[in-house]
């Protein structure tokens, strides 16, 4: 499992919030779009490596992406927040607040 990457010069780890430009093809133009969220987990080595970024979007919608970091349509990355975490894999914020709230009010209701 790999807790860190790095894109170009940019390095970022697991739980940080980072801003992927990406190019995007229309028509006969590119253009750049950019996609910022928090880094939910890196997987792979070298030049496998692939990176998980979730974004809360429009209506309280989770989105996420998954872009491959040798990929020619990153742009770049940016590091806008470092994050503190103790797990590679973030798959914790994919439930909403209300989810993780009922199940500890479930557990404790086994346990009575």
């Amino acid at each position: 499992m790999a807790n860190q990457a790095k894109h170009k010069e940019t390095s970022f780890n697991v739980g940080d919030l980072i801003r992927v430009h990406q190019k995007v093809k229309e028509a006969n133009k590119f253009r750049i779009q950019i996609f910022e969220g928090v880094v939910l987990g890196i997987k792979g080595r070298e030049e496998n490596k692939t990176i998980t970024v979730r974004k809360i979007g429009a209506n309280k919608i989770g989105v996420e992406k998954i872009w491959p970091l040798v990929s020619p349509w990153l742009e770049k990355i940016e590091v806008i927040k470092k994050g503190k975490v103790r797990r590679a894999k973030l798959g914790y914020l994919r439930q909403g607040i209300n989810q993780l709230k009922f199940k500890t009010l479930e557990k404790k209701a086994k346990k009575k």
